[in-house]
């Protein structure tokens, strides 16, 4: 693997991303997160939306104990957060809920019932992006579970970036990884995964607007069905 800068005080954290994007482009999901882990220590976490624990799996492997953020909208599927407290009881991770301003009862009573049929966006934002953010601000970098071979938005992505919005590192161990890669890992591994899954949702989000998908279809096409909505705004 090429050597890479690691953060050194005379460095901005832009300095290295570059540099390190470069070097780590060809580089192996488990030589990111070394570098990664070696380069921010404890100033890394990991978010996860508990579809599965491929990457908190793999990421544990390097940093035992690392900060796993899971975004708590209130609208998560039963099964959702049995995966997350099956993850916290197996792994040697810290899970930290993340949660919105507001309760469900408080965003009905304030902006009206089902927000997230009439302005997906705006409640993606107030229930994901911006507590998200808030979240992150202790940090030096995240890991994220986001591939390339997902949505056609995220083809132009890095596995290391500058997150502009968030003026912080991200980190994406497994943007080059297939479907079937994912797939190998969790069957090698004997990962956790959301038993959504085998109910024909390859792609899970909040319940109100996720939805099954038909045998061969688009992974996403369940997730904001018929709203012409592909992204919740955190990757974008």
């Amino acid at each position: 693997m090429a050597k890479v800068e690691t953060v050194r005080p005379s460095l901005s954290l832009e300095d290295i991303v570059d540099s390190a994007a470069t070097a780590l482009a060809d580089a192996s999901a488990l030589e990111i997160v070394r570098w990664a882990s070696a380069t921010f220590g404890d100033r890394i976490c990991l978010t996860s939306s508990m579809s599965d624990a491929a990457l908190i799996h793999l990421v544990s492997k390097v940093r035992p104990g690392v900060d796993v953020l899971f975004v708590d909208t209130g609208y998560h599927f039963a099964e959702t957060i049995g995966t997350r407290d099956a993850v916290e009881a197996v792994y040697p991770v810290n899970v930290i809920n993340v949660r919105p301003t507001r309760t469900v009862a408080e965003q009905d009573r304030d902006l009206g019932p089902r927000l997230h049929g009439r302005n997906p966006d705006l409640c993606c934002h107030l229930r994901k992006v911006a507590p998200l953010g808030r979240a992150l601000e202790g940090y030096m970098a995240w890991f994220t579970g986001v591939r390339r071979d997902e949505t056609s938005s995220r083809q132009d992505m890095r596995v290391v970036e500058w997150d502009r919005r968030r003026q912080m590192v991200k980190v994406n161990p497994i943007l080059n990884w297939s479907e079937d890669d994912v797939d190998n890992y969790i069957a090698d591994n004997g990962i956790l995964v959301n038993p959504l899954h085998y109910d024909d949702y390859p792609s899970i989000g909040c319940a109100p607007c996720t939805a099954r998908v038909e045998p061969g279809a688009d992974p996403r096409s369940g997730r904001w069905s018929g709203l012409g909505k592909v992204e919740c705004g955190i990757h974008l």
